[in-house]
C-alpha cells in the first residue's frame, strides 16, 4: 500500500459506500442554488461523497492490509443494498448532510458486519451508533446559520433509488493542509452475493 500524501507512518481510514454518479448528480442539481447563495461554506467535493459504515481514525499503515481479505470476503457474500438520498439536516449547526432512505435495516446489518470484521482484525476504533447520512458541507466558525438554512431547503428532497454496488476501504487527508478534505480508495470490492 502506498502512503497518502505526507502521512508518513499513519493513515486516516474509514469503510464506506458511495452513491453512483447519477444519484450524486441529482443531489448536486438540488444544491446548486445553495452553492451560489453560500459560497463560504466548506463544501465537500462531490466525487468524495460517501456513507461511512465504520470510521477507524488514524491507523499505523501496517494495520490496514490485514483488513483487505476479510472485507473482500464480506463483500463477496453480500448483495447490493438498495438506498436513496432523502431530505437533509445538520449536526450541531455545523455539518450539513443528506439523509439515507431505502433498505436502512440492510445498511445497519452491513455496518454491523463491517465493524465485526474490523474487531476480528484486532483494530480498535470508536464504535459509535450508525447515523446513516451523506456529509455535504461544514460551516465556517463565523457563519453557522448557512448550514441550518441549506438543511431546511433540503427537507423535501427525495432522490431516486439506487444500488450500493461496492464496499470501499478509504483513506483521507483530513487536517493535512488548508485545502478541502480529499479521499482515495485504498481498495474497493463488488457485492457479489445475491
Amino acid at each position: 500500500m502506498t502512503e497518502a500524501r505526507g502521512q508518513g507512518t499513519e493513515v486516516r481510514v474509514f469503510i464506506a459506500l458511495a452513491p453512483p454518479d447519477e444519484a450524486k448528480d441529482e443531489l448536486e442539481r438540488e444544491l446548486r442554488p445553495a452553492y451560489d447563495a453560500y459560497p463560504r461554506m466548506r463544501w465537500n467535493r462531490i466525487e468524495d461523497w460517501h456513507i461511512t459504515l465504520a470510521f477507524l481514525g488514524e491507523l499505523p499503515v501496517e494495520t490496514v492490509p490485514p483488513l483487505r481479505r476479510p472485507l473482500a470476503d464480506l463483500a463477496a457474500s453480500r448483495g447490493p443494498v438498495e438506498l436513496a438520498l432523502r431530505g437533509g439536516g445538520h449536526f450541531d449547526e455545523r455539518v450539513l448532510w443528506s439523509g439515507i432512505d431505502g433498505d436502512v435495516d440492510g445498511l445497519h446489518r452491513l455496518a454491523a458486519d463491517v465493524r465485526g470484521v474490523v474487531k476480528e482484525c484486532g483494530i480498535p476504533f470508536e464504535d459509535r451508533p450508525l447515523r446513516p447520512h451523506l456529509t455535504l458541507a461544514r460551516a465556517r466558525r463565523d457563519d453557522r446559520s448557512s448550514v441550518v438554512d441549506v438543511a431546511a431547503g433540503l427537507v423535501g428532497f427525495a432522490g431516486r433509488p439506487w444500488r450500493a454496488e461496492r464496499l470501499h476501504l478509504v483513506a483521507s487527508d483530513f487536517g493535512r493542509g488548508p485545502g478541502p478534505i480529499r479521499y482515495r480508495d485504498i481498495e474497493a470490492w463488488t457485492f457479489d452475493g445475491r
